[in-house]
């Protein structure tokens, strides 16, 4: 008895490390023991059963191997909001951000670059393959920054570390660095192989998956699943299946799931798998939050999704700078059209909201964000 009771606790303390294990890769794809080692140590520890986990449930492949671990994610569904990468200030990247570090990748992969390189030999190889492409890349201020924030995002992932200055030193004032290259990852950055017959297309475009997968997959990475953008077998296997999805979730991920008639949604009571915080601080998050309550007060029924005219949101969003407008950031004062842009895309990409070129569209699930008085009636909670 004393020995199935422990083999029932080993079970459990097993299950939680493998769990915890499969929600720090879907938080960070890339894992490497030099910047997280005691992570490393728990994929490892772990990797088979994870393999399995996420190859059988939403159709991941895990490459683990004893410096890092990558986990191979799936293009998203053409319905699904855009994540971009982003820069240490927040700014996303743009065309020419990916191209520099698409850049980086190839001359991190020249042949006679062995585990260390100067920064200096970096960026001349850098230089030299984008003159050959026909892109610009200068010495200037300008692209020297764009190219700091590429190769930040090397080291981010792991790829470079460095040893001897930094990066940060380089890009103000041309200080020398010398990197480490962690080789064995760089073949793996790329989910797919690209030669010079790819089309781009192939790259990005979702493949067809057995619908269960397919669901669990958006359940898992998207933050609002509306039953109008899954297809007949998804929404078959939403009905039939809703224990074993619940089931599944809170095993393999510790995500809760919540099924409403516009849709479903995989809820992580930690809010640690949530890229985007939200409610959260910050002018964008307070304006985008009150424009959604802005909105619906204006209408009776916030049970589906609602259409607005740009001219009735341009109308609450410029309310919303004058009564908020001191405490919130300089930039957008006196510019309503910047401040609503910033704030419809972050509903956007959090799947509360569309556009057309008339009307912005609210979705039901936006509603769940409408602050109400408490019992109290002095703050504002959320339903």
């Amino acid at each position: 008895m004393v020995t199935s009771d422990r083999s029932l606790a080993t079970d459990k303390q097993d299950a939680a490390e493998t769990r915890e294990a499969a929600r720090i890769l879907l938080r960070t794809p890339i894992v490497t023991a030099a910047r997280a080692p005691e992570a490393m140590a728990l994929i490892r520890k772990h990797a088979t059963a994870l393999r399995r986990l996420f190859a059988v449930n939403i159709g991941y492949h895990l490459v683990v191997e004893s410096g890092f671990a990558r986990l191979a994610k799936l293009p998203p569904e053409p319905h699904a909001a855009a994540r971009s990468l982003a820069r240490r200030n927040g700014t996303r990247f743009g065309a020419r951000g990916y191209t520099l570090i698409a850049l980086a990748g190839a001359a991190l992969l020249a042949p006679g670059v062995g585990e260390q390189i100067l920064l200096s030999t970096l960026v001349t190889q850098i230089r030299t393959d984008a003159a050959q492409q026909g892109i610009p890349l200068s010495d200037g201020i300008g692209d020297r920054r764009q190219l700091v924030a590429a190769l930040a995002v090397l080291l981010e992932w792991g790829v470079l570390t460095e040893v001897d200055g930094t990066l940060a030193q380089w890009g103000e004032s041309g200080d020398e660095a010398l990197l480490t290259i962690c080789r064995p990852l760089l073949p793996h950055l790329l989910v797919k192989s690209i030669g010079p017959g790819t089309a781009s297309a192939d790259v990005i475009a979702p493949q067809p998956d057995a619908p269960r997968r397919s669901l669990r997959r958006r359940l898992v990475e998207e933050p609002v699943v509306l039953r109008s953008d899954l297809g007949p077998e998804e929404l078959d296997v939403l009905s039939r299946e809703r224990s074993e999805l619940t089931r599944m979730l809170s095993d393999a991920f510790g995500l809760v799931l919540e099924v409403r008639a516009e849709g479903a949604l995989g809820y992580d009571p930690g809010g640690a798998l949530s890229d985007i915080e939200f409610p959260g601080s910050g002018t964008v998050k307070q304006a985008a939050l009150l424009l959604i309550s802005g909105l619906l007060d204006s209408v009776d029924d916030d049970a589906a999704a609602m259409e607005f005219t740009w001219l009735l949101v341009d109308s609450v969003v410029s309310g919303l700078l004058r009564a908020h407008g001191r405490a919130w950031r300089s930039e957008y004062a006196g510019v309503p059209r910047t401040l609503r842009d910033d704030a419809v895309e972050l509903l956007v990409s959090l799947r509360l909201a569309e556009t057309t070129p008339d009307t912005l569209i609210l979705h039901a699930a936006a509603a769940r964000y409408r602050p109400r008085p408490n019992s109290t009636g002095t703050q504002l909670a959320f339903e």
